[in-house]
């Protein structure tokens, strides 16, 4: 597709997202499953929840721009979701492990920081009011999550890392 305005440009970004959130949704079950920390097993488990709400907001865009949401795949998701499995194919100690996938988990919440915060604010210029909203909503999501994570880290994941059993 030739992107020839900000409108197509934010069609290919939903597109992109919904590919991630979809490969997330996939992902994120595995995590929860690798993660020893009991409050980082929870935490996966409540963000898959979340990303199920936000594919169906993306659809809910989609189909208010009377556009697919399928037909393009997020090669940047599928790479970051390829390190976090190759993390978790390692021989680590169980707190070296959540270390590693507090940092795979953030690589994730990072990008989908940028990518929904640019398709907000191209949603913003479009004029499109209710896209905004369900953007602003889903990237207030993202931004909470990655400060959970932090907090998580610094509070007990990286201090079990740093000194093993």
């Amino acid at each position: 597709m030739k992107l020839k305005s900000l409108q197509d440009l934010l069609v290919e970004q939903l597109k992109d997202l919904y590919s991630a959130e979809n490969q997330l949704v996939k992902a994120l079950p595995r995590m929860a499953k690798a993660a020893t920390n009991p409050e980082l097993k929870a935490g996966f488990e409540e963000h898959l929840e979340q990303t199920c709400g936000q594919v169906a907001r993306l659809e809910q865009i989609c189909e208010q721009l009377k556009v697919s949401p399928k037909g393009k795949k997020c090669a940047a998701m599928e790479g970051l979701v390829e390190e976090g499995k190759e993390l978790m194919e390692e021989k680590a100690e169980p707190g070296v492990l959540d270390a590693g996938l507090i940092a795979a988990a953030q690589k994730v919440e990072h990008y989908e920081i940028a990518s929904y915060g640019s398709a907000r604010a191209w949603a913003e210029r479009l004029g499109l009011d209710d896209p905004v909203r369900l953007l602003q909503a889903t990237l207030d999501e993202e931004k909470a999550t990655d400060q959970k994570l932090t907090n998580l880290a610094l509070a007990s994941v990286n201090q079990g890392a740093a000194h093993p059993k």
